[in-house]
This record gives C-alpha cells, sequence and structure tokens, in this order.
C-alpha cells in the first residue's frame, strides 16, 4: 500500500507560479511511475503530467512548456513546478502512482493504482 500526500496548492495571480509536492509512503517509491491529475468544477479529471521511474516525463499540451515535473527519490517526493499560470489552470490537483518499470505514457486515470487527496490549485486574474 502506497499513501500520497500532496501540498503546495493555493491562490496565485495570473502569470504567477506555484510548486506542488506529492511525498509517498508505505513502499518503495523509485519503481513507481508518478502523475499528476487535476479536475476543474464540473470536469472531468484530466492528466497533467507524468514521470517514469527512470525520469522520462510526458505532458498534456495545454500545459506543456509551462509546467515542469520532477521526483526526488531519496525523499519519495514528486513534484509539479507551475509557471505561467493561467486562469483555466484552476483545478483540484491530484498526485498519482502506478506500481511500475515501464516508461509508457499512462494518461488515464484508471491506469493508476493510488491517489493522493488532492490540494486546490485557484488562480485569479
Amino acid at each position: 500500500q502506497v499513501q500520497l500526500v500532496e501540498s503546495g496548492g493555493g491562490l496565485v495571480q495570473a502569470g504567477g507560479s506555484l510548486r506542488l509536492s506529492c511525498t509517498a509512503s508505505g513502499r518503495t517509491f523509485s519503481n513507481y511511475a508518478m502523475g499528476w491529475f487535476r479536475q476543474a468544477p464540473g470536469k472531468e479529471r484530466e492528466f497533467v503530467a507524468l514521470i517514469s521511474w527512470n525520469g522520462i516525463t510526458y505532458y498534456s499540451d495545454s500545459v506543456k512548456g509551462r509546467f515542469t515535473i520532477s521526483r526526488d527519490s531519496a525523499k519519495n517526493t514528486v513534484y509539479l513546478q507551475m509557471n505561467s499560470l493561467k486562469l483555466e489552470d484552476t483545478a483540484v490537483y491530484y498526485c498519482a502512482a502506478r506500481d511500475t518499470y515501464s516508461s509508457a505514457w499512462y494518461r488515464h486515470r484508471n491506469e493508476y493504482d493510488y491517489w493522493g487527496q488532492g490540494t486546490q490549485v485557484t488562480v485569479s486574474s
């Protein structure tokens, strides 16, 4: 069993930056693919970014070039650096984990084994 705890959300003006963190506990972190998803009110939960166990990254088109996903295996933590934030980035952001040594692009929520509780990101004008 893996527990995921997100932090770092908050209120930020458009054009600003935030860094989200997701800390894992319970099992070995290094062999997990770690993803970030988000869900805005009235919308489906959508893929944002993924980092594989060996550091390969994937991004949705809507965040590519603005967001950066990274991981620190020594700290069992994955980060999402969000720059040039837009109003449409407002959502609850969720961290997810998949137990795999594959570097495939897991972009669907049902491909993940564990989820955090979410952290709110609100971008204001």
